[in-house]
């Protein structure tokens, strides 16, 4: 009865993590002609979407999947490939904003401010993807992230109907986890487009690129504040007659996360 019961089981534990690795696998194909590893064979888009992760690890070590996309976006602008970068990520704590880092380092390196626009909201790659083609009016761009992440970030615009590639930068050798991971992230895509159709959390006015993106110049750098946070604290210090908020703290994104 009970060896029954538990041969029962494993049968069924054994049918489900096929199937999940049978999705995963679909899914890496389907969208496999949109790849691009080389870039002299990427071809030429207006926009690149860099995808959003945290620079630095819990552990206060740099993350190797940032210095990735970074240096993959200067050699996608550099090269010609694209001529805007619109940096996606998170920007949900006043502590922690993705989207800003992202920017520091690229102007850094050579990036003229005028050809970087930054998107706050891009708390998923759902979001990352949708808001690309609703809120900056671009339907046709190339997604800069490694390769596992451009397939979730391709199958997701194939399945909406938005028309992009991604130019697939280099990965950390060390990444069993994060690929893992990444199966039941396409589990949960799958949920989310089929079952729950969800939208971005924010959407917005129409933003189109090219367009004009000025940063005020006293935004902070790193942490940093959009500028209507800014506009906000500004109004709540007036009514609170200068008392302090509390900080909080970032809570860091695990590396290749949405």
């Amino acid at each position: 009865m009970w060896k029954r019961l538990i041969f029962s089981l494993l049968i069924a534990v054994g049918a489900l993590v096929l199937s999940a690795i049978a999705l995963d696998r679909w899914i890496g194909w389907k969208t496999a002609p949109d790849v691009y590893d080389d870039l002299q064979a990427l071809p030429h888009r207006q926009v690149g979407v860099v995808l959003g992760t945290a620079k630095y690890l819990r552990t206060g070590v740099i993350n190797q999947y940032y210095l990735y996309r970074i240096q993959g976006a200067l050699n996608a602008y550099n090269s010609g490939k694209v001529n805007y970068l619109l940096l996606s990520g998170d920007n949900a704590l006043q502590s922690y904003n993705e989207p800003m880092t992202m920017r520091r380092d690229l102007i850094g390196a050579g990036v003229p401010p005028g050809d970087i626009v930054l998107d706050y909201a891009g708390f998923r790659t759902l979001d990352s993807i949708v808001r690309t083609r609703k809120v900056f009016d671009t339907n046709d761009f190339t997604i800069i992230t490694q390769r596992f992440h451009c397939e979730r970030a391709l199958f997701i615009a194939q399945h909406l109907g938005i028309q992009a590639q991604c130019y697939a930068v280099p990965a950390p050798k060390n990444m069993l986890t994060v690929r893992l991971r990444e199966i039941a992230a396409r589990i949960g895509a799958l949920n989310d487009l089929y079952l729950l159709k969800r939208e971005p959390r924010f959407l917005g006015p129409l933003i189109p690129i090219p367009a004009e993106h000025k940063i005020p110049h006293d935004v902070q750098d790193y942490p940093a504040v959009t500028p209507q946070q800014l506009a906000d604290q500004e109004r709540r210090r007036e009514d609170a007659a200068g008392k302090p908020s509390a900080q909080q703290q970032p809570e860091m994104r695990t590396p290749g996360a949405d």
